[in-house]
């Protein structure tokens, strides 16, 4: 079949250039557009981009010519991964002259109209688009986003947990990589030997986000889960891999091995970029660890861990996800897979 022609908006951050990693070979999308600042359009993406992964980059991206960031390029659906500085105005001018948008940026997520996906968990909200579309004037156009990567490492147990037995309230601590403030991140002599109690504004869409994910679409709107969730954010000295303390209350009483069962038999995809397992359930004591497990599934399983009952709540246990891929970039992908598959692209 013909691939679908993607751009990339903000092509040139280390978000935008796992798009370029990931996107290599893909049997359903070929990268033909990639845009950023005014410093790097007119020049080509070798010269204009600062590449930062382990892995080359791309052949077939090096001699892309950089184009600014205006909804006319050529080609049929673009990843953003704007900063929100610039994100929100950027990307409603795209969706309205006729692209998909598959957002990575956060000033979307929890606007009433726009999906916030994680394809095993609530792709029937999918169905947001066409009242997006209706609401805003749209024609072809839309937007669709995926999680903070924080949500991601904590969102996939407890949608497990709510479905099989309802969950009241978590307490969630996360250590998150400094890979997630971007490059150059954070600088050197703050975060080595040391651990930052405040990610600015993260907390809030942590305990928000996860809501609007394990809701229910009813008439076209979210119903957003009813139970609370409490959030601390620390960054840590972790190049990649966000990991999530998480403690539980249950609706109903559940023996431990039901609560290890349903969370490593949760339901997974079979798209392009699904893992193997969704979420995997380490029985060793001393995992999940970012350092061993972040690449479990190429980086897109979520590994789960530490599964005890707790002396407060319900249950305790540990999570863990691949920041910049199930978290960003890959998570990205997944969802223009998932709306490739659902005829919407």
């Amino acid at each position: 079949m013909n691939k679908i022609r993607v751009g990339i908006l903000g092509a040139t951050g280390t978000v935008g250039q796992r798009f370029c990693q990931l996107l290599e070979d893909h049997p359903q999308f070929e990268i033909v557009a990639l845009a950023a600042s005014e410093r790097s359009a007119g020049k080509l993406y070798s010269e204009a981009c600062p590449w930062k992964l382990q892995t080359p980059m791309p052949e077939r991206v090096k001699e892309i010519v950089v184009s600014p960031i205006s909804p006319d390029l050529d080609c049929d659906l673009v990843f953003s991964s704007l900063p929100g500085s610039i994100a929100r105005e950027a990307e409603e001018a795209f969706a309205r002259a006729g692209y998909p948008v598959i957002s990575n940026s956060s000033c979307y997520r929890m606007e009433e109209d726009v999906p916030l996906i994680i394809p095993e968990i609530n792709h029937e909200h999918l169905d947001l688009i066409e009242v997006q579309q209706h609401k805003r004037g749209f024609d072809r156009g839309f937007i669709v986003t995926n999680p903070n990567c924080a949500v991601v490492s904590f969102a996939p147990p407890l949608a497990a947990l709510n479905e099989a037995f309802g969950v009241e309230s978590a307490v969630i601590t996360t250590l998150q990589a400094v890979s997630g403030a971007g490059y150059p991140g954070v600088p050197s002599l703050d975060i080595l030997d040391n651990v930052l109690p405040h990610i600015p504004g993260e907390e809030p869409k942590a305990e928000t986000e996860a809501q609007k994910i394990l809701g229910k679409l009813v008439d076209g709107a979210i119903e957003k889960a009813e139970f609370t969730v409490s959030v601390q954010c620390f960054r840590v000295a972790v190049t990649d891999g966000h990991t999530a303390a998480v403690r539980v209350n249950l609706t109903e009483n559940a023996p431990l091995e039901e609560v290890i069962r349903v969370i490593s038999e949760y339901k997974g995809l079979d798209l392009h970029s699904s893992p193997d397992r969704f979420m995997e359930v380490s029985e060793e004591p001393a995992h999940p660890q970012p350092k061993l497990d972040r690449e479990n599934g190429d980086g897109m399983t979520i590994t789960v861990g530490r599964i005890f009952p707790d002396n407060i709540l319900d249950y305790r246990f540990v999570s863990l996800s691949h920041n910049t891929l199930r978290g960003a970039a890959g998570a990205a992908v997944l969802n223009a897979e998932l709306l490739v598959e659902k005829k919407y692209l």
